[in-house]
């Protein structure tokens, strides 16, 4: 099958993928990995793996083009938020573009997250008994969620550098959607439509 006839691209990368997006040789990748450029992960092989969003990151910071073989398919987001018309306005504008997890109960979220395994999460930084900046913390100490990009999307502007310096790739203020589904498409390299 060639690889722009598969309708769910992967989410992981050889060496050898990641090789030909930069059009470089192969051991230029394992020396840019074992410096740290690029992150990844070993498989119990000790073969290099790359998650699609790293790629994109690094691809982005030294300029390559961003092959076809990541913008294929719908991205998943774990949108969370207490408010179920929030939830309702960010399904109608996201679902054309993202595949959608979406949680009124942020502990349900947290639940979930391990096994819908998303390229992103959407979350409003203050919901009753969550503290976004303690879960941004954890996300980032967690080793099987330290990967995963997250995106504030609340009207408390007040904490906008707080969320930025506790990891948050961007914070959005509450209302404006399209520049949240912006947002999103920048960080995971889709063409703006």
């Amino acid at each position: 099958m060639a690889e722009n006839d598969n309708p769910n691209p992967p989410e992981l990368f050889t060496a050898s993928d990641v090789a030909r997006f930069c059009q470089v040789d192969l051991k230029t990748i394992h020396n840019w990995a074992d410096k740290g450029e690029i992150r990844h992960f070993r498989t119990p092989g000790r073969h290099l793996r790359f998650r699609r969003l790293d790629v994109l990151d690094f691809l982005r910071k030294y300029g390559y083009p961003v092959p076809e073989a990541l913008s294929q398919g719908k991205p998943k987001l774990v949108l969370i938020d207490d408010d179920p018309n929030v939830l309702s306005s960010l399904r109608r504008v996201l679902s054309r573009r993202f595949e959608l997890s979406v949680y009124q109960d942020p502990f349900e979220a947290l639940v979930a997250i391990g096994s819908v395994q998303p390229d992103a999460i959407v979350l409003d930084i203050r919901m009753p008994g969550l503290d976004g900046l303690h879960l941004l913390d954890r996300l980032r100490t967690l080793e099987s969620t330290s990967h995963i990009r997250v995106v504030i999307y609340s009207s408390h502007e007040d904490q906008r550098d707080a969320a930025l310096q506790a990891g948050a790739y961007d914070f959005v203020m509450k209302g404006d959607v399209a520049e949240l589904r912006e947002s999103l498409e920048r960080l995971m390299g889709l063409a703006q439509t």
